[in-house]
């Protein structure tokens, strides 16, 4: 039958069949196979524990909300501060500036809480974010795991906005100087700006509603949406297959690990351990002392303020962005806030995309991935996640370039333009350096197996050759040396036909897999020619 025959056609599966066959395979829906959650085995490397670790810093920040809310007023309306803080007797200040230094001073218990609360909240945006550092960088994201990246990065997101909104209630100077950057942010945006800020804050900043709006965020909309997504995470990934690092025995059909029974003694002892750490530091290192700031006032501005670090990399965007504005018939475009916004937000997109990226340019989305990548054997994927992180440590010292100004005796137009230059140069050395350290490692590898392991002993040989004694690698580390798969980019086809898609997909396939991308493993040809032509007792002993 022809090619352009209508009947064969017909039988191909259309666009929602496909769809539909994705998310059931992303879902584990067709998996019959899923032995009882009782006889389910978990791997016992230590980085699977830094998800747990935000699991059980997010229960501490739910009982610890739970407590504060009993006591916090969110309510704009100014009251005359008659509290235990002797230096702010007789100011008019918020109930929620009010209620807060009462949690604080008052209240059996309050200040432990309240400091435990906000250091579980950075606890839990850094454990979440290391997390999905080492999911990215061993490939955990790969089918069928698409749908459980897309879910916990948008827990990582959701998670910076939680602590931002949780950060701005007190109603102190500090968070408003803040809410102050925020609000000029939000204007930025055209067109929908102006009507996100009156939304927020209940009208012209600072408003009325400003901290109502804010804690109906914080306690109701943004933890509901986090708990729904972290149920659906787990429920997920309990039912796909847990990945494991490559090693002795470990296949991507079998899981090497610990039985169920002994997996939740320890993870219940883990939530145990979670919770002291969180108490100990509350107990012995202040934070956010909402009184030595003040109550909030719109013509004050707190010398030295920062957000925490989650959202520093914005802020030292908004610092280091020249003050550039556009006319554009009659309305002006703030360039200087809207730069910062598109760029910090390009930046969690690029990050949230490139697993699809990468399937695509590899055509490799139809096989499932249970073993773990050595970030070693993918060396551009660890560059660009090494840049993008170098990415963020710059705009986090941009965010605090009044401070390293005046710790440094420099001047703050120095600083801001070493780390405008910082965010152009810093992430191109990064990724270069990564990568060479990545192929040097894959040379080393291939050096060992050809080779086998450097025993420091010096043999002098009957011509006189001095030489070094190797011995041979066993079979669980030429395994784990060579059980990596190399992809060989994609070519096109030679009549020249391939599309504007196919040629981009072939390019991209170069740059990951290309010439110079990779260190070619050694073949069984090579490993027996070298340890035939070595001997024995010349090389391998």
């Amino acid at each position: 039958m022809s090619s352009g025959s209508r009947p064969a056609d017909s039988q191909q599966p259309g666009k929602g069949t496909k769809f539909a066959d994705w998310v059931g395979e992303r879902l584990g829906a067709d998996n019959r196979a899923r032995p009882d959650g009782r006889r389910k085995v978990f791997p016992s490397h230590w980085s699977f524990m830094l998800g747990e670790i935000s699991l059980y810093s997010f229960l501490v920040l739910v009982l610890t909300g739970v407590y504060l809310s009993l006591y916090f007023h969110p309510s704009m309306t100014p009251v005359e501060y008659h509290g235990s803080y002797a230096p702010l007797q007789g100011q008019t200040v918020s109930e929620a500036f009010d209620s807060t230094m009462r949690i604080s001073f008052d209240v059996r218990g309050g200040l432990l809480i309240r400091q435990a609360h906000h250091w579980a909240a950075l606890i839990f945006v850094a454990s979440m974010f290391a997390h999905m550092l080492r999911v990215f960088f061993t490939g955990a994201f790969r089918k069928p795991r698409e749908l459980n990246w897309v879910l916990g990065f948008s827990l990582l997101v959701l998670g910076m906005f939680e602590g931002l909104t949780g950060y701005d209630l007190p109603d102190d100077l500090l968070s408003g100087t803040g809410l102050m950057v925020v609000n000029g942010t939000i204007l930025s945006v055209p067109v929908v700006g102006t009507y996100l800020s009156m939304f927020l804050f209940g009208g012209a900043y600072p408003g009325k509603d400003l901290i109502a709006h804010f804690n109906t965020l914080h306690v109701v909309v943004i933890p509901a949406l986090m708990a729904g997504i972290l149920v659906a995470h787990l429920v997920v990934a309990r039912r796909h297959r847990h990945t494991q690092y490559p090693g002795p025995g470990r296949t991507e059909r079998n899981i090497v690990g610990l039985p169920f029974r002994v997996y939740a003694v320890k993870s219940g002892a883990y939530l145990l351990l979670v919770t002291g750490v969180v108490f100990m530091i509350a107990s012995v290192a202040q934070i956010n002392p909402v009184w030595l700031y003040g109550p909030y006032r719109p013509d004050q501005v707190t010398a030295g303020s920062q957000p925490d670090w989650y959202m520093g990399v914005l802020d030292g965007l908004l610092r280091v962005m020249p003050g550039w504005e556009v006319a554009f018939r009659g309305h002006t475009l703030a360039l200087d806030n809207l730069v910062p916004l598109l760029a910090g937000a390009g930046l969690f997109l690029a990050l949230g995309a490139y697993p699809f990226v990468e399937a695509w340019v590899t055509k490799d989305g139809q096989r499932d991935h249970h073993l773990l990548d050595r970030p070693r054997n993918r060396p551009v994927r660890t560059a660009l996640g090494a840049a993008w992180v170098s990415v963020y440590a710059v705009a986090l010292l941009g965010a605090a370039n009044d401070l390293v100004a005046l710790r440094l005796h420099m001047s703050v137009n120095a600083v801001t333009w070493a780390v405008r230059a910082g965010l152009f140069v810093v992430p191109f050395v990064v990724y270069v350096v990564t990568k060479r350290w990545a192929l040097a490692l894959q040379r080393a590898d291939r050096d060992e197996v050809l080779h086998g392991r450097e025993t420091g002993t010096i043999k002098r040989m009957p011509d006189g050759e001095y030489i070094e004694v190797h011995e041979p690698l066993g079979r669980e580390r030429l395994h784990l040396l060579t059980q990596h798969e190399q992809y060989v980019p994609i070519r096109l086809s030679p009549d020249g036909r391939a599309g504007r898609a196919e040629r981009l997909r072939a390019l991209l396939s170069r740059g990951l897999y290309g010439k110079g991308t990779q260190i070619p493993k050694p073949t069984v040809r090579e490993y027996e020619e070298i340890s035939h032509d070595h001997g024995e007792d010349h090389v391998f002993r």
